[in-house]
């Protein structure tokens, strides 16, 4: 094993905030700060303080409120071209921040030192240890990104050096090769990070030299490969953001990055209780940022170690090993018998022990189910999508299925006003449902049909399970199966459904898109309520901890 430490540096609140489609709000920052605090994450970088008021607010809401172990770091740029560092505004708000740590970040590519700053390369040396000896005078910690490194050094290799040098002169603690167009491959990485090594004369285990880190882009595919490739050459800081968000294609993405680091590579990164909280944290803050969670993404995906054919799950069954290359709980996720046409009587046993149910293969409920499934997807049900369905189905056999409301009867009607070119839709649900012998009938409004039948039923059945208020929709996916039929064309409906803390899917298949629709809905309000009242298990879905919950709230 590798007793390396890594130090973790998060920047998803500034580099990863920086992904087209994301808008963090401050309560968001807070979230996601406090939540990477409490995984260990040494470093969090909080944004640029003076860049816009939400950034200097979250800097003033953790003076009042300290995190528990993490550095909070300040990020900005040098100072101005020919403009002495105290008198520089940009770096009085960074000192304004009050955090012990900074990142500065400075040019190592001449090109960009000539056309974007529009200066001489000797002052753009002079900017970089100004900036940094002026904050180390303020009793700050800094840490020196060298912006465009590697494009740099591969295009003056000499002035990319006295970068470095100057950083180093000014008193950084940390050099950092930023990869920022994301366009440097790994065995080039190796070669110019060994070469950096030996030209500096870096004695890396002397605690008083500056230690190195990295900083990569996807814009090649290999943000991952590099930051590895970097670590195996002697860097000690890896930069990078949850899921790999970032400007463009993206950073490297952590949640692949410390498993491999840790796991296959044996250099410390986390405690093993804090590593066990990667997915789940992944999979929240994905839903802070509003953003779908990746389901096939390395290590923290759903279908990371999901199992579908049944020669596989019948192996799995008996030794997890033979296809699957870590344990998943060991960083937080779970193994998964997915169901579907080709399932096999192991992938029923093997799913149904998920939820608390225990089959023996010579069950004749067990084939009986089986048969029913494949009859089902035949008809164009997909269970491997909507495992919730597929709970309620079992069940259903199984005469475990308790029947909370029953619906009679609901009409939808949908009018479209064309108001010059832009059409307005309205629609309206009546829906009749019988719970504990009492009928109701309820009317709703909604900006579709499927909103509309949605409202309608909540209505309807909130004074009876007052947790339906907290359900909402957080997907809703449509298929048409069959489309040479046109109109009368068979249509699938996926509904995702949440909770606040958990989440589920159900299914729906018919001609018609609003009864495909209708059954969907309706199932994820009756899993939503057995869900919440713990009367099936819960163990396949995200479920937050009390401190996550707390911060949610």
């Amino acid at each position: 094993m590798n007793d390396h430490k890594i130090w973790l540096y998060d920047t998803t609140l500034r580099d990863g905030a920086q992904r087209e489609g994301i808008s963090l709000s401050l309560a968001d920052k807070l979230k996601i700060a406090r939540k990477l605090d409490d995984m260990g994450i040494p470093f969090i970088e909080g944004g640029w303080p003076g860049a816009n008021p939400k950034d200097v607010q979250f800097f003033w809401e953790l003076k009042e409120q300290p995190l528990k172990q993490a550095n909070i770091v300040a990020f900005c740029s040098t100072r101005r071209p020919n403009q002495s560092a105290e008198a520089d505004p940009m770096l009085k708000a960074i000192l304004a921040a009050n955090t012990h740590w900074v990142t500065i970040f400075g040019k190592s590519w001449d090109l960009h030192v000539t056309e974007g700053l529009k200066t001489s390369l000797d002052e753009n040396l002079a900017m970089i240890e100004d900036t940094i000896s002026y904050l180390r005078s303020q009793g700050r910690q800094v840490i020196y990104d060298a912006e465009h490194w590697f494009d740099g050094y591969k295009n003056n290799p000499e002035y990319a050096l006295k970068t470095l040098q100057s950083a180093i002169k000014g008193g950084a603690k940390w050099l950092v090769f930023c990869d920022t167009n994301g366009g440097t491959l790994p065995h080039e990485i190796s070669q110019i990070v060994s070469e950096i090594v030996g030209k500096l004369d870096l004695n890396l285990d002397d605690p008083d030299i500056p230690k190195l880190g990295i900083h990569t882009h996807n814009d090649s595919g290999t943000a991952v490969a590099n930051a590895i490739a970097s670590v195996l050459e002697g860097v000690t800081m890896i930069q990078g953001t949850i899921n790999g968000y970032g400007e463009r294609c993206g950073n490297a993405n952590l949640c692949t990055l410390i498993p491999n680091l840790q796991l296959k590579l044996g250099y410390k990164c986390l405690e093993a209780e804090e590593l066990t909280k990667l997915t789940p944290n992944s999979r929240l803050i994905s839903e802070i940022v509003n953003l779908a969670p990746d389901d096939h993404a390395p290590f923290v995906g759903r279908s990371a170690f999901a199992h579908k054919g049944g020669i596989h799950v019948s192996a799995v069954a008996r030794n997890p090993l033979t296809y699957e290359h870590i344990e998943p709980e060991s960083i937080g996720n779970e193994r998964r018998i997915v169901i579907s046409d080709q399932a096999g009587l192991s992938n029923i046993i093997a799913k149904a022990k998920t939820f608390g149910i225990e089959f023996d293969k010579n069950d004749p409920t067990c084939r009986e189910i089986l048969l029913k499934l494949k009859a089902l997807e035949s008809e164009g049900y997909q269970f491997e999508a909507a495992e919730a369905s597929f709970e309620l189905l079992l069940r259903e056999a199984l005469n475990q299925r308790k029947e909370l409301f029953g619906i009679k009867g609901f009409q939808v009607h949908s009018d479209i006003t064309i108001d010059g070119k832009t059409p307005y839709t309205h629609a309206l649900a009546t829906v009749k449902v019988i719970v504990a012998e009492e009928e109701l009938l309820e009317v709703a409004e909604g900006n579709g049909p499927v909103s509309a039948l949605d409202q309608a039923l909540r209505k309807a059945l909130v004074k009876f399970y007052p947790e339906i208020a907290q359900f909402h929709l957080t997907d809703y996916k449509v298929r048409i199966l069959d489309g040479t039929k046109g109109t009368s064309a068979k249509t699938r409906v996926l509904i995702e459904s949440s909770n606040g803390e958990q989440r589920w899917t159900t299914v729906g298949v018919s001609t018609n898109i609003i009864d495909a629709s209708y059954q969907a809905v309706v199932e994820g309000i009756e899993y939503g309520i057995l869900l919440g009242r713990a009367e099936i298990n819960s163990s396949n879905f995200l479920a937050k901890s009390e401190e996550t919950r707390r911060l949610g709230d």
